[in-house]
């Protein structure tokens, strides 16, 4: 069984995943999340936080961290100012789920991730659909096994090794950070003797995909850490407004879209 708290106060963050008492989630120092307010810069307090309409880009991870959500009967909802989301987490007989339904206009785009920084250590292993398509993004540049093309807003490889780069392990501190948007709905963590599984559903023509974060030191320049994050997502880009056609989640005539997050801690490989 899995055990989910978050904090409604501060954006709706995701700050313990627990699982026969092993604490999934990580976390590190940073008292000025709690004063956060809409139009501020991300800070990074580890969790899962809720990033909607956009990861990188404006606003920075979204509109929805830095906001207080409302309770609502059994579900939690925050209001932005062009969409509304709401979120209901219930346990499962092998683990919990996260439903959502986001309200807007018919014909607004966006991207939303389940940005969830994970507490790995460095022999933990990352298993994904094998020849999946990989989109990876400037920062994996000194990486690849040839120049980046001038002005690309990513470049694409297959699972688990995309262009050069093996992804599909996490590795010690090596100085790298690697942002990468995987084509499949499903992971699989493996770190020793324990497993976290993920899954995304959705409705018909949602695109959905697994983004994965291995800063491994390498980020941010000034004063860099290790974090290390596996992300479900409706969409196929950090920043929404690199999105082309059928790269963002789109709301149909309904006004409505609806998806579903399942975690376990028994292993689904893909």
């Amino acid at each position: 069984m899995l055990e989910i708290v978050t904090d409604s106060a501060h954006g709706g963050r995701w700050t313990s995943l627990r699982a026969d008492g092993h604490e999934w989630l990580w976390h590190r120092p940073a008292p000025e999340r709690e004063r956060a307010s809409p139009g501020d810069a991300f800070v990074d307090a580890g969790g899962l936080e809720e990033c909607v309409p956009t990861v990188r880009g404006t606003p920075d991870h979204g509109d929805a961290w830095s906001r207080p959500w409302r309770r609502e009967g059994d579900a939690d909802t925050v209001r932005c100012d062009r969409f509304a989301l709401t979120r209901t987490i219930r346990a499962t007989p092998d683990g919990a789920e996260a439903g959502y339904v986001l309200r807007a206009d018919p014909g607004f785009r966006f991207i939303w991730a389940a940005h969830a920084l994970l507490d790995l250590t460095p022999r933990a292993t990352l298993r994904l659909r094998e020849g999946a398509r990989t989109r990876l993004f400037p920062e994996a540049a000194p990486l690849l096994d040839r120049p980046w093309p001038a002005g690309a807003p990513w470049v694409e490889g297959d699972w688990p090794a995309p262009l050069g780069p093996a992804l599909d392990r996490f590795g010690p501190d090596d100085g790298t950070a690697v942002g990468a948007v995987v084509d499949t709905p499903r992971a699989c963590v493996h770190d020793g003797t324990r497993c976290l599984a993920l899954a995304l559903e959705a409705d018909d023509g949602q695109p959905l995909s697994v983004a994965v974060w291995r800063n491994l030191g390498g980020f941010p320049a000034e004063s860099p850490y290790r974090s290390t994050g596996v992300e479900p997502m409706l969409g196929r880009a950090f920043d929404l407004a690199d999105a082309g056609p059928g790269d963002a989640a789109l709301v149909p005539a309904s006004g409505e879209v609806r998806w579903r997050l399942t975690l376990t801690a028994t292993c689904h490989c893909p």
